[in-house]
């Protein structure tokens, strides 16, 4: 067999879910997000593999870190399968099939607390500053 018939291992260039959800945490940190937490949700659900929470202090906030998570996301690649929220801009979801990130202004997050719904999942630790247990 020649060298250039062997097959070649498949290495994929799609970037994993714990790397899209850092990916975008970065992007809604960059904008100021409050925050912002990471729930590895693949064994309590076949929804997704990941849930990122942001926290905005104004709908404006709101509007700017989808748009920076949805300008990182096309930088490696992914599009939204879904975006549900911009009417307002109180709480928008982007669901990108494994990760699913929400950005809430404050009271629309502690009212609707999707932490305590996921609260059993493990958090992903994202080396943000300001993350919960670094202080």
């Amino acid at each position: 067999m020649l060298e250039s018939q062997k097959k070649q291992p498949c290495v994929s260039d799609e970037p994993s879910a714990e790397e899209v959800v850092r990916v975008a945490a970065a992007a809604a940190d960059a904008k100021k997000g409050q925050d912002i937490q990471a729930f590895n949700v693949r064994e309590l659900t076949s929804i997704a593999d990941f849930f990122l929470f942001v926290t905005a202090t104004s709908t404006t906030q709101v509007r700017a870190i989808y748009e920076a998570v949805d300008a990182a996301m096309a930088g490696i690649g992914r599009e939204p399968l879904n975006v549900e929220g911009k009417d307002g801009y109180h709480w928008v979801l982007m669901d990108y099939a494994d990760v699913i990130v929400h950005v809430f202004l404050e009271e629309a997050r502690a009212f609707y607390g999707l932490e305590r719904l996921w609260g059993d999942a493990p958090r992903l630790e994202l080396g943000l500053e300001g993350e919960p247990g670094d202080r």
